[in-house]
């Protein structure tokens, strides 16, 4: 195959646009020049690949009428680096702009519970202890029989024990 000596123009202006595109400093304009030249290279690739002939895959055409699969395989990975690089810098951008958004604040942001002290800090976050003393006092009542049979039980238990642990939590607040 001769190749069309229009793809071959389209290709290098494709190739041309997306190299100065890709020049300028902003990151919007050096998306769109690599897609240009992403494109462009497919294009090269589409030229570069030879005669049309059948596929390979049936079995009846003679291997000098079969064409060549490689160059659509190159294609294909042209095609899904093309588009996980467009991902990579679309996140860039978008990033970009946040912290641009923020201004002076960059990307620090306000600690929520810097005012607190450290005894607000313990009754606001319990300790996972508790967790466990819960769930084992539930186990030892499930096992004794005393657990609960009903829906209203089970709220009534759930209740307590919120109770309970609410009420060690603050006798261990005294304790220190």
């Amino acid at each position: 195959m001769s190749a069309s000596l229009t793809l071959v123009i389209v290709m290098a202006v494709m190739y041309a646009a997306g190299v100065y595109v890709m020049l300028e400093r902003s990151l919007t304009r050096v998306l769109i020049g690599f897609l240009l030249v992403g494109n462009a290279t497919n294009l090269l690739i589409f030229i570069m690949s030879g005669r049309p002939g059948s596929s390979p895959i049936v079995t009846d055409a003679s291997v000098e009428d079969m064409v060549d699969p490689i160059p659509q395989v190159l294609m294909l990975t042209a095609i899904v680096i093309n588009f996980g690089i467009t991902a990579l810098l679309l996140a860039l951008i978008y990033r970009s702009w946040w912290l641009a958004q923020l201004g002076d604040e960059g990307d620090t942001l306000t600690d929520e519970h810097a005012a607190e002290s450290a005894d607000d800090a313990d009754t606001t976050f319990r300790s996972s202890s508790d967790d466990d003393d819960a769930v084992a006092e539930s186990i030892d009542e499930f096992e004794r029989g005393d657990g609960a049979t009903s829906d209203e039980d089970t709220v009534s238990h759930k209740k307590d024990a919120a109770g309970r642990a609410a009420a060690s939590a603050s006798d261990r607040g005294d304790a220190r």
